[in-house]
This record gives C-alpha cells, sequence and structure tokens, in this order.
C-alpha cells in the first residue's frame, strides 16, 4: 500500500497552471485557483499561470515553452477534455508528449467513478512527458481538479511517497537526449 516515508525530505517542484478556456479570467477561473491553492499548500512553487483559449497550436506552443523552461518540472492544464468540438487540449497535448503517461488517464476514471458515476467516461484526462516535463490534462471542472490533486497527484509527485513517485525519477526523464 501507498505511504509517505516521513525519514526522506520533501522535495518541491516547480509546477506551472495552464487553464484552456475561451471565457475565463483571472478572476473567476475556479479550477485552475483551485490547482494553485493545492499546490502551494503542499509545498509545492507556482512557477507560472495562464489562461489560454481552445486552441490547439496555441496551447502545444505554451507547453512547449513551458517544457524548455528549466524553471518548470510539471505542467497541470484544467479544461478542453471533452467531447465538444471547442475541446482540443488533449490533441494540443498529445502533440508535444515524447511519451504518454498511459495509466494517468485509467486512474483518473477510477477516482472520478466514485465521485461522478458513469459521467466520468466523458472525460479524456491525460498525461506524458516532454523534455524531461510532465504535462497532466485535466478537466475544467474544480471538483475534477480537486480529485485528481488530492487523489492522485499530490502523491506521485511527493517524493516521499512510496513504493514509487514521479519525483524521484525526474532527473532521468531527459536522459536519452543527453546519450552521446
Amino acid at each position: 500500500m501507498s505511504r509517505i516515508d516521513e525519514a526522506l525530505d520533501f522535495v518541491p517542484v516547480r509546477i506551472a497552471v495552464l487553464t484552456v478556456s475561451d471565457t475565463r479570467q483571472l478572476e473567476d477561473d475556479k479550477s485552475g485557483q483551485t490547482l494553485v491553492d493545492r499546490i502551494t499548500a503542499a509545498g509545492h512553487v507556482v512557477a507560472d499561470r495562464k489562461i489560454i483559449a481552445d486552441e490547439r497550436a496555441q496551447i502545444a506552443d505554451q507547453l512547449r515553452a513551458w517544457c524548455a523552461d528549466d524553471g518548470i518540472d510539471v505542467v497541470i492544464s484544467t479544461g478542453g477534455t471533452g467531447l465538444t468540438g471547442r475541446d482540443v487540449t488533449v490533441e494540443a497535448h498529445r502533440d508535444v508528449y515524447e511519451k504518454e503517461i498511459d495509466a494517468f488517464g485509467t486512474v483518473f476514471t477510477m477516482v472520478s467513478m466514485q465521485k461522478i458515476g458513469t459521467s466520468a467516461v466523458q472525460s479524456r484526462a491525460t498525461a506524458g512527458v516532454a523534455q524531461g516535463t510532465y504535462l497532466f490534462a485535466l478537466p475544467g471542472s474544480p471538483g475534477a481538479c480537486k480529485d485528481a490533486w488530492d487523489e492522485i497527484l499530490c502523491k506521485q509527485l511527493d517524493y516521499r511517497h512510496r513504493p514509487c513517485n514521479f519525483v524521484e525519477i525526474m532527473p532521468r526523464l531527459d536522459e536519452h537526449l543527453r546519450r552521446k
């Protein structure tokens, strides 16, 4: 069973938050604020925060820019993971991924099923890695952001989490780029 190893030091990670929306502004971005509040409460650093329209190329460009930034370890986006025509966040993420974290969507669906039942089938939450940076795409509701953080990300982004976590393998995410 998973646990926190209190003998280890906490390692804060630098997280950028991206809200994908045609209508939201910083003042009414409840999902983005939910993530910011949880990130800081956990002891991590909010390295940047932006709101971008539901435009695939713009989303992918922002993800790439943050992946190229040495001051950002993780990007969490919220919004644009649904089934409508304007929901292109998943496609933008996949344009950037070097590797997809397939089980993230599955685990998110399992968590969502406990909260919203079969409505969880409508989410296309996804995750991947690019340029040594973790990328997570969450639905645009504050509840979904809360569930993803509280049930998955707060544990996987905590170096002390056992038996394993995302933070401990961060130094090796881009090792293929360093090979000679």
